[in-house]
């Protein structure tokens, strides 16, 4: 692994993390949160956003227009099967997807899962640190670095390690700020 590879691994981190923050739900109606939810359209599982838009209509309401007004059904019914909490009503112009208050109990369990998807990250920092760490233990024992060469690199790897986890840090202080509203 170069560092080029890990620093590459550390932003696809970040982002991977980022992404699944979008995907829980707080108070808020966001187009993100049916990111999700797989509809079937002409025989394949595909994402909603690709067989209808997806738009805010108020602070707790999303709507969804699909392009082909006979996939209203099987919309619902993706809605339904993606358990999200979320109650659906169908017009003749697309679907209307409620979200309700959150509860303390839910707001609890939400941020039970967003912890676990901040640890899911940090192990996959310190997956790639390790790695490229046994990767300058290896080019120390072949000659490649000199022993103060290694310990630079591993100065610079951990500084970027350090950097990675204030970012991941800081998307979970933020989502649990959202969800506390």
């Amino acid at each position: 692994m170069t560092t080029d590879e890990f620093a590459t691994r550390l932003t696809e981190t970040v982002d991977w993390l980022t992404k699944e923050f979008t995907g829980i739900r707080t108070g808020q109606a966001a187009p993100g949160l049916l990111d999700s939810v797989k509809v079937e359209s002409y025989g394949a599982l595909v994402p909603l956003n690709q067989v209808a838009s997806v738009g805010i209509e108020d602070a707790r309401t999303l709507r969804i227009s699909p392009w082909d007004v006979e996939s209203i059904s099987t919309i619902e019914s993706a809605l339904m099967d993606a358990d999200l909490g979320v109650s659906v009503s169908t017009d003749s112009a697309g679907l209307r997807v409620s979200f309700p208050e959150l509860t303390s109990e839910r707001r609890e369990q939400l941020t039970k899962l967003a912890k676990q998807k901040l640890e899911d990250a940090r192990v996959s920092v310190r997956a790639a640190r390790d790695e490229i760490m046994k990767e300058f233990d290896q080019q120390e024992k072949t000659g490649e670095l000199s022993e103060d060469e290694k310990f630079q690199q591993r100065e610079r790897v951990q500084k970027k390690v350090d950097e990675t986890n204030t970012k991941l840090d800081e998307l979970f202080q933020t989502k649990e700020e959202e969800m506390t509203k």
